[in-house]
């Protein structure tokens, strides 16, 4: 976009309109949706509206896979919604992935490179179910049904999380992987020598998960686990409104209130015992979201309940694995088919 910085778009889509004029239109609709908050839903209404892309499944699924630069976070979440719309675009999305002749691992190293999973359980399982759907009919006879695709590749993606990922300190073997995928083929074992395959593709190389700019961190200010206001210690005094989200602690600042006051017998404290900074965000007073930068956060509630319940929260959060609970269920609806 020649004499126009990427960062100096508004995020105020109407004022993208001159640009639309002066400027080549795929650049600028790169433009749009990327710096559209929080994810890509406006940017594609506008493009949509301005006769800059046709609202039909293929048009915008095709613009999602084949445009350059665009926020593969967001695209995750556009297309993890559950509106009848975003399904017929997720499938046409998938659609275009071409997965002949590849094994599981390479259909999935194609599919998870070209947008971010979505943290939600719910969209996570839509997509995956497309990808299980788009694979079979791409290598028919490899599994009996989609559903055996669909366990083991949760498999495989939880396998690569527990080989590559330095906190997790017990890694699985071949044969506990093998063990974990008995019975998933309609009743049936799957080969061992494909098993063995997966296992070993994914132990010489993780999956590449796309890595997006700062913005993607926005993510977590939505469909958090719990929220409300706490009074966070130290530094300055003031209430801070809070999320909780997968794994994450999320802070907003952009509002500061100071209308409850706190008792400081109602505390909390999240800390890691190994010294080890605290996942945690925050958005500065301009909007803009940062990683935080503290190994403990000291927050103190209203009262002993609403402590307990953000205690309970925290530890519910932390121990959850979306991926373990939807191939569990997927593993009795197999089992239950296959002894009836």
């Amino acid at each position: 976009m020649s004499g126009c910085a990427l960062s100096d778009v508004s995020h105020d889509l109407q004022s993208c309109k001159f640009l639309i004029c002066r400027h080549p239109v795929s650049k600028c609709v790169h433009a749009i949706v990327t710096h559209c908050p929080p994810f890509c839903f406006q940017g594609i209404t506008y493009l949509v509206e301005n006769n800059l892309l046709k609202w039909t499944a293929e048009a915008v699924a095709e613009f999602l896979y084949k445009e350059e630069g665009l926020n593969k976070t967001a695209i995750g979440n556009f297309l993890g919604e559950r509106e009848e719309m975003h399904l017929e675009i997720l499938q046409a999305f998938v659609g275009l992935h071409e997965f002949s002749d590849l094994n599981l691992v390479q259909a999935l190293r194609q599919f998870l490179w070209s947008f971010r999973l979505p943290g939600e359980a719910q969209k996570i399982d839509r997509m995956m179910e497309a990808f299980a759907t788009r694979y079979c009919e791409c290598n028919a006879g490899v599994f009996q049904s989609t559903d055996t695709c669909y366990i083991l590749s949760f498999a495989i993606i939880m396998l690569n999380t527990s080989l590559h990922n330095p906190n997790v300190k017990d890694k699985p073997n071949l044969e506990r992987f093998i063990s974990m995928n008995r019975g998933i083929n309609n009743g049936q074992d799957l080969p061992r020598e494909l098993l063995m395959k997966l296992y070993e593709s994914i132990r010489s190389e993780p999956f590449k998960i796309p890595e997006d700019d700062g913005n993607d961190l926005t993510h977590t200010f939505f469909n958090p686990d719990r929220e409300g206001w706490l009074l966070k210690m130290g530094e300055r005094s003031g209430c801070f409104f809070f999320f909780l989200y997968m794994f994450s602690l999320t802070i907003s600042v952009k509002e500061k209130r100071t209308l409850m006051i706190m008792c400081v017998s109602y505390c909390l404290e999240i800390y890691n015992p190994k010294g080890q900074k605290i996942k945690a965000c925050k958005t500065e007073n301009k909007g803009k979201v940062v990683e935080g930068k503290h190994q403990s956060y000291k927050l103190s509630a209203a009262n002993a309940e609403e402590r307990d319940n953000w205690i309970d929260a925290i530890r519910a959060s932390v121990t959850k694995d979306p991926f373990y609970d939807l191939v569990s269920l997927r593993k009795r609806k197999v089992i239950s088919n296959a002894s009836s």
